[in-house]
């Protein structure tokens, strides 16, 4: 049996959490709790297959943290962050302490927590193969590990690794937005692809100010280049 945890303190949402959990997939075990001592006291206990926490708690305002980071010393446990804190503020930060995805509380429809929650699973239940030996990037998007660019770990959403995963997959050909429309979860537009395709690069350029693997196809889409092999140092 699966079993997820919902830490909220908010008794009204920590039951709107809990009844989405159970419609997506009957059957499945949730334990809510509703402070930081009771959490971190269950993660001792639990091995769990996800875990669903707000970041504030009561008057402890970063109290997820201090639970995400309980979770990693124990448990490679997948962490989804549903939060009031600005996502423009807080995606990165959760995402540096290994969270799997971050929705803003009052931006999303049941339907996008499903979908979120869902792909979670199965990321964290499949395996997706090694790159090549002495790539460069390594990725696995399934797993939802953080990527890394010559062993330097890029911090990037979960969307925009789907996207990042689908150009390496096809590197070498272009991928159209029409194929990158499918791991769009919402906004299946060509601006907010290129918004996407952007965010990557910037993520890459933090770590590789020399990074120029995504091509632009014009009226096309886009296309991963692999560096020449002089460059991966």
């Amino acid at each position: 049996m699966l079993k997820v945890a919902v830490i909220e303190d908010d008794l009204p949402t920590s039951r709107q959490l809990r009844g989405w959990i159970e419609s997506a997939r009957p059957g499945i075990r949730v334990d809510q709790w509703f402070n930081r001592d009771e959490a971190e006291a269950a993660i001792a206990r639990e091995v769990y297959d996800l875990v669903v926490l707000d970041i504030e708690l009561g008057r402890e305002r970063h109290a997820g943290v201090a639970i995400i980071n309980a979770i990693n010393k124990r448990h490679a446990t997948p962490v989804l962050v549903v939060s009031a804190m600005p996502a423009t503020i807080y995606r990165s930060i959760m995402k540096a302490l290994d969270a799997w995805d971050y929705l803003q509380k009052a931006t999303f429809e049941e339907s996008d927590f499903i979908e979120t929650f869902l792909e979670i699973l199965r990321a964290a239940k499949d395996q997706r193969a090694a790159p090549p030996a002495g790539a460069p990037l390594s990725l696995d998007p399934l797993r939802q590990s953080t990527p890394t660019w010559r062993a330097q770990r890029i911090n990037l959403p979960l969307t925009a690794q789907r996207i990042l995963a689908t150009l390496y997959q096809n590197r070498g050909q272009v991928v159209s937005y029409e194929q990158l429309f499918q791991v769009v979860k919402s906004g299946r537009n060509r601006d907010n692809v290129r918004k996407h395709v952007s965010t990557i690069r910037d993520a890459f350029r933090e770590v590789d100010p020399d990074f120029d693997c995504i091509e632009n196809v014009p009226m096309r889409g886009f296309r991963w280049v692999d560096p020449p092999a002089s460059q991966d140092r």
